[in-house]
């Protein structure tokens, strides 16, 4: 299930000329026994909904004034999400004869044309104040509130997201709140500019027009609005890299499954990295399996579990009960047999999760093939008819669990032989390979097969990520990484110097006595632990063009190795 609320405007929307009728009343109440949430959002104030709407406990949460006044029907609490309006800003239109005047809580409402008098009045008084419109009526409110600010409090009261949200509404003061959530509607009544920005647009008028969408969310969570033709759900898909031709690759953000898989060190995490910097910058929420720590200083997230201790399921959990927070379970912590039945035991907590809350909207494995293995007895058990949002990194995909692989609807082949990737993969679900498109890939593009849609395999060159790639490169940089550091031994194996990321091996580089240094080098100790430990196959290979020099000397060839790491991780203190 992809939506767990509707936010619901009144006034031409569910009501008509401020009567909500029995058959609107009927879908509403369907809606809600389906355990699903109601949220109203109306710039009604409350005192006059309540009579107006005798019937208003059929919603969860009510939020009144625009957005500043958050009710409880089940329980009759108010709660003022914003200071009052001042008593100054009210007297003064009192005494210049502005009729009707309705004050709220926050709100002061009128009609047109008293705009012109609300509008010099706030000047007057140097008010810090916005005006709202909605068809002929003008709405008074603190700065920075609209329905949407009012229906985040309210989703997070009842702990769900935006993303798993429906918006309906019918004029001006709705923009805000169909723009908010994952899918915005409009009823045919609807003003033109309305419509306009709307994902869709029903075809009855008011209530009629939201029963109509109640029923879609209920058949088949409007999977008729996802590409339907108007382009406008397409501000939710994932940019996930580019075509050789320019043209956009993007991912949709429910009900992929996707597999990236290839050799070591050839950019699988980088690609990782892009999904999640755009997870994060649309504020879905994740959950990252990190078996060996390679996520530990990923910000962003709240990374749980040290090369020590792993955290409980509790831990994990209660995160996730935060609709804005992703969580990086970091596995360190458990012996590297116990790893994957700590995860196997987690996934029905998470799933649970998904069927109450529709969160974590990604679930993100690293190193899938020891996660969930081949060998995995209780996969078609655990694992729902239906897996989405899902991103798994393997470098074996033919020991990943077949029962999982046959999930997958993207792959994506990274490494100098994609082919032999995507033979793996196919031969692991008992599918034919497509015919090859390239024995080998150039720098920077990977190969992306899209299987269950019977297309051909594409080159693609993959949008990685910015700011998000920077810090996380620069744990290898300044972190540590833990069980996979660099030990400086020497030929005899006189010394035991331990460096756990760039900036300590460096400082060991220029300390070590030129036997040592030069013994490792030819040994091409380094260009090894970049690319296994780093996973950095770039700077593994420039690592590996000093190697092969004969003729550099000790002093030359740290010189050009520091200059590698700089080139990729700025410069070292």
């Amino acid at each position: 299930m992809r939506y767990f609320a509707l936010a619901c405007d009144y006034d031409g929307t569910i009501a008509t000329h401020g009567v909500v009728d029995e058959k609107t009343l009927s879908a509403l109440r369907r809606f809600k026994s389906s355990g699903r949430k109601l949220i109203l959002v109306t710039g009604r104030v409350l005192d006059e909904l309540v009579i107006v709407f005798p019937e208003l406990n059929v919603f969860d949460l009510v939020v009144c004034e625009n957005g500043a006044v958050l009710y409880r029907p089940s329980t009759h609490e108010e709660v003022i999400l914003n200071e009052p309006t001042p008593e100054v800003f009210v007297r003064m239109l009192e005494e210049k004869g502005v009729r009707p005047l309705e004050v709220g809580r926050s709100i002061v409402a009128t009609w047109e044309p008293n705009e012109t008098t609300i509008l010099e009045s706030i000047r007057d008084l140097g008010l810090e104040l916005h005006v709202e419109f909605n068809k002929g009526s003008v709405m008074v409110l603190p700065p920075g509130v609209t329905k949407a600010t009012g229906l985040k409090e309210a989703l997070a009261e009842l702990g769900l997201s935006k993303h798993n949200t429906v918006a309906v509404g019918d004029a001006e003061n709705d923009h805000a709140l169909l723009s908010y959530c994952e899918c915005g509607v409009a009823v045919q009544n609807a003003l033109p500019q309305l419509k306009e920005r709307a994902d869709y647009i029903t075809e009855a008028t008011h209530g009629a027009g939201v029963a109509e969408l109640i029923d879609g969310i209920m058949t088949n969570d409007l999977a008729y609005v996802v590409g339907n033709g108007t382009g406008k759900v397409d501000r939710h898909r994932i940019h996930f890299g580019k075509k050789l031709d320019g043209s956009d690759v993007t991912l949709e953000p429910y009900g992929s499954v996707v597999l990236v898989a290839g050799p070591s060190g050839s950019g699988k995490s980088t690609i990782n990295l892009g999904v999640l910097e755009h997870l994060m910058q649309a504020g879905y929420q994740f959950c990252l399996i990190d078996p060996e720590g390679d996520y530990s200083q990923l910000h962003g997230a709240v990374v749980l579990g040290t090369p020590k201790r792993a955290p409980s399921f509790d831990e994990v959990l209660q995160v996730l009960r935060e609709p804005t927070e992703s969580v990086v379970v970091n596995l360190l912590g458990i012996p590297l047999a116990d790893r994957p039945g700590y995860f196997q035991g987690l996934l029905p907590y998470i799933q649970e999760l998904r069927a109450r809350h529709g969160r974590p909207h990604w679930i993100i494995v690293d190193e899938t093939h020891h996660m969930l293995p081949s060998t995995w007895e209780h996969a078609p058990e655990l694992l729902p008819e239906v897996v989405g949002n899902m991103l798994m990194i393997t470098v074996h995909p033919d020991q990943v669990s077949s029962s999982v692989l046959s999930k997958v609807n993207v792959l994506v082949a990274v490494g100098k032989h994609p082919n032999d990737t995507m033979r793996s993969f196919a031969g692991s679900i008992d599918q034919s390979a497509p015919i090859a498109l390239t024995e080998s890939l150039d720098q920077g593009q990977v190969l992306v097969w899209l299987c269950k849609e019977g297309m051909e395999p594409f080159l693609m060159c993959p949008a990685y990520a910015h700011g998000e790639l920077r810090r996380h490169l620069r744990k290898y940089a300044e972190g540590d990484v833990g069980p996979k550091y660099f030990m400086f031994r020497g030929e005899d194996g006189r010394l035991h110097l331990r460096a756990q990321n760039l900036i300590v091996f460096m400082q060991m580089a220029e300390g070590v006595d030129d036997d040592t240094w030069l013994y490792h080098l030819r040994r091409g100790d380094y260009s090894r632990w970049f690319e296994d430990a780093i996973k950095d196959k770039s700077l593994a290979s420039a690592a590996a063009k000093v190697e092969n020099d004969e003729e550099t000397s000790a002093e030359e060839s740290r010189m050009r190795i520091k200059k590698a790491i700089e080139d990729r991780f700025g410069t070292l203190p």
